[in-house]
């Protein structure tokens, strides 16, 4: 395999996994701001897997404007599993 997913089996699950965590979190992020239907089941589906994912930094910033807050208080937590992934799979490779 090569590119992003290459290397150790460890390394290549936990970067797959970060990815996956922040993609849903953008997705949410990305649903929210086109305004989709929350009734919708797919929407709803993802809005809760993204508030699970997110609690941690629930309303960590509290702007006036909905879809700033929605940007960060998701985004933030997506950023923050990309690079946590992304480090810890760059030090399993290296020990590997």
């Amino acid at each position: 395999m090569s590119g992003r997913y290459r290397g150790a089996g460890a390394a290549r699950a936990v970067m797959l996994v970060a990815d996956v965590l922040a993609g849903v979190l953008g997705l949410w992020i990305a649903l929210s701001l086109l305004g989709a239907n929350p009734s919708n089941d797919l929407a709803h589906a993802v809005h809760e897997v993204a508030d699970w994912l997110s609690t941690w930094a629930r309303d960590l910033f509290a702007p006036s404007q909905d879809w700033l807050r929605t940007l960060l208080n998701y985004g933030i937590p997506a950023l923050a599993y990309l690079l946590i992934g992304h480090i810890a799979a760059g030090w399993l490779r290296r020990v590997d």
